[in-house]
This record gives C-alpha cells, sequence and structure tokens, in this order.
C-alpha cells in the first residue's frame, strides 16, 4: 500500500508540474555551447583556444611559463539573456589544482551575475570547485568538469546574466544550463559597451591573485563600475616587460587606454633598463592611445624590512625616472599612478603581504578608477602633478 500511495502521489505532482519546478539537479537542465554568446573582456581573436589570453602567433616567442599562465582565463566573461527559473553551468577544467594561499572559487570558480532594474551588476552566486584528493595517475582527473546550478526559484522573466571564468585555471568548454522549456539569446544590453575597452598588462595580482572568487579580481570590478570591457593581461611571475607583449598588445582594436603595472615581476636592474623601451615601443605603435604606468604597490612587511624598505621604493625610482624621461621627449598621453592607497590605506588587503584579498582588489580598482574615468569622460587626467616631478634618490 505504501508504495501504491507512493506512486499516486508522484502521480499527482507530474500533473500539477510541481517536478518540473525542480532545478536544483543539473540532470533537468538543457546546456548549451557558452561560445554561442558573447564573450567578453578578451584582446585577442587569434588565440590558440576561445579561452587563451595571447594570440597563437606569439608562441614562440614567449617563455613557456607566460604561455601556461595566459591559458588561464582571468577576466574573461560570457555575457548572455534567459528567461529561465534556474542558471546552472557546466565546464571542463584545464588543471584542477590547488594553492594554499588562494581560495578554489577565486581559483577555479565561476561567478554569476544578473543585471538589475537599476542596470547595476549584482552577484548571484558561485560554484564550489571540487577535485578528487585521492586522484593518482597521469588520465583525466574524473572530477574534472565542474558542474552548479546558480539559481533556481526566479521569477521566469528575461534577464541579462554575466559569468566570469576561472582566474588560475583555464577551462576547455563550457556549457550554460537552462530549464528545457525556456529560452537563452545574445545580450540584449549593451554592458560592458563594446565601444571602450581598456587592456591591463601585468603580474599575479593584476592576474588575480589571491581573489576569493573570479568577479572580484579588480579588472572585473572596473569593468562593471565603469562598464567597459577590461582585457586582463597579468600573468603570474611573468610581467616582465617583454617587447612581443607590447607588439601584441598594441594590435589590440578600439582601446581606450592601456594600463601597464609590471614592477612586482621586474629587479631594479629591470626597472632602469627595460621600462623605457617597453613603453616607448608601445606607445610608438599606438600613439593616439593613453599608456598608464602604474607603481609597484607597498607590500605589508616592507617597512619592518631593512632590505625591502629600501628595495621597492628604489624599483619604483628607476621605473618612475623612465616615465619622466618619455614624458620628455613626448608629454602627449603618457599618465603615472603612484602607489598611495593602492590596495589600502592600512595594508591590510593582502594575504601574504603581496597579493591581494578582494578588499585589497576594491581598494586597487578604487585608486584607478579615476584616472580610467577621465579617459572616458574626455577630461583632465587627475593627480599628475606631484608624480611629474622628480624623486629623491633612496640610497643603499
Amino acid at each position: 500500500m505504501k508504495i501504491k500511495h507512493l506512486l499516486l502521489a508522484l502521480a499527482i505532482m507530474m500533473t500539477t508540474g510541481a517536478v518540473a519546478q525542480d532545478f536544483t539537479s543539473t540532470d533537468t537542465l538543457k546546456f548549451y555551447d557558452a561560445l554561442r554568446f558573447r564573450l567578453i573582456n578578451k584582446g585577442f581573436d587569434n588565440s590558440f583556444t576561445p579561452y587563451t589570453r595571447i594570440p597563437a602567433t606569439i608562441k614562440d616567442s614567449v617563455r613557456t611559463t607566460l604561455w601556461d599562465r595566459a591559458k588561464n582565463s582571468a577576466g574573461i566573461g560570457i555575457r548572455f539573456a534567459t528567461n529561465s527559473h534556474c542558471v546552472a553551468v557546466r565546464y571542463n577544467l584545464l588543471s584542477n589544482f590547488h594553492m594554499a594561499h588562494m581560495a578554489d572559487t577565486g581559483i577555479k570558480g565561476t561567478d554569476l551575475y544578473i543585471l538589475d532594474d537599476e542596470g547595476k551588476w549584482r552577484f548571484v552566486n558561485c560554484n564550489r570547485p571540487y577535485r578528487d584528493y585521492n586522484h593518482t595517475g597521469d588520465g583525466p582527473r574524473k572530477d574534472s568538469i565542474q558542474s552548479k546550478v546558480y539559481i533556481d526559484r526566479l521569477d521566469g522573466r528575461w534577464h541579462e546574466y554575466m559569468i566570469y571564468l576561472p582566474l588560475y585555471d583555464g577551462i576547455n568548454w563550457l556549457e550554460i544550463g537552462i530549464e528545457p522549456s525556456a529560452e537563452i539569446a545574445q545580450p540584449r544590453v549593451n554592458s560592458p559597451r563594446r565601444e571602450h575597452k581598456f587592456v591591463f598588462y601585468g603580474t599575479s595580482i593584476l592576474h588575480g591573485g589571491c581573489a576569493s572568487r573570479t568577479g572580484m579580481v579588480a579588472t572585473s570590478i572596473l569593468q562593471r563600475d565603469l562598464d567597459v570591457e577590461c582585457v586582463n593581461l597579468g600573468f603570474s611571475g611573468e610581467g616582465k616587460m617583454d617587447s612581443c607583449m607590447a607588439r601584441a598588445m598594441a594590435a589590440i582594436p578600439g582601446v581606450d587606454a592601456y594600463i601597464l603595472d609590471p614592477i612586482p615581476n621586474c629587479t631594479k636592474l629591470m626597472c632602469d633598463t627595460v621600462t623605457y623601451g617597453f613603453v616607448n615601443l608601445l606607445r610608438t605603435l599606438r600613439p593616439d592611445v593613453p599608456i598608464f604606468m602604474v607603481e609597484g604597490q607597498e607590500y605589508s612587511y616592507e617597512r619592518f624590512s631593512g632590505f625591502y624598505s629600501k628595495y621597492l621604493p628604489q624599483k619604483n625610482y628607476e621605473f618612475h625616472k623612465n616615465y619622466l624621461k618619455l614624458r620628455e621627449d613626448n608629454p602627449h598621453n603618457l599618465y603615472y599612478i603612484d602607489r598611495e592607497n593602492l590596495y589600502g590605506p592600512d595594508c591590510e588587503g593582502a594575504v601574504d603581504g603581496i597579493h591581494l584579498t578582494d578588499l585589497g582588489f576594491f581598494y586597487y580598482a578604487q585608486k584607478l578608477k579615476p584616472y580610467l574615468k577621465a579617459i572616458l569622460d574626455h577630461t583632465p587626467v587627475p593627480f599628475q602633478d606631484k608624480v611629474n616631478k622628480p624623486y629623491a634618490p633612496i640610497e643603499d
């Protein structure tokens, strides 16, 4: 009798549609290849895969480590619209690895954002990546396919969405899941605006280390705040001002400004000898595009270290010296951003004294925002009087 009653109850639920409204499992959904929709914050169409961040043509010109970092999908997002009651994701990771000082949700997770009725992007949910800690052997990890139902009780109206991809891992493919009876389409709202683009070049900090989730890297915060595409060309350990990267960046069309933040990966000698050639090459190839040179941040332990309290300011001194030389040659479209409050007024914005927390990325974005907004608004770039004067040298 109990089985008979259970089958009867199930039949009633199916008749009333109650079962059809259970979207908590990806097994009930229909999935679509993300490449059918708008890919945002990407600089190059000729990359090795759609989710690689540099052109395939420069593979032989860069170090293997830089090429590997470029496979990380940092900053890249997917824009789409749907009237589904639920939104899910399913994707295949390249590496599915773990780091001690960065959350897996930032390394290899994905964030879902929704455009609210006021036109603001609002965070909805992220997935918690999983991995098989007992996996051995050279074959594919059985858990390399991640899946997540972000939300399952929406109102069924058309909404605009954005999914940010992993910061420190890459993906082979990604699919968006919706209820089978719903529709999914290209975004109907031009956000971020296609006609504006900032290109950021730098190190692991710019890359996204160590954001707790993928939407909290500084370039994506600025993308939402300024409603422009922000191309993330931060490469962990590899922001060394390679000339091939300057040439590659110069080939990106429709750039409003370049933001260069390489000092953490450069020695004092490199800041002295490489800076001028790198920046000059980029501005020679794109003379009408503004360039911002960003000073190296203050590490939290800098003032307590006999070595770093001198070495880090010395690197900034050499970088700034080359900025003044570049300005002397041609002051047009060249600007400087000092390190004051770059990741907060109290050094609380770092995980390990160097890489940023979400708080640090928020401060970083707020520091850069007025400079970039001036470019968009065609107003004078602020805070240049102080940095256009020589710095006092730092003795060894």
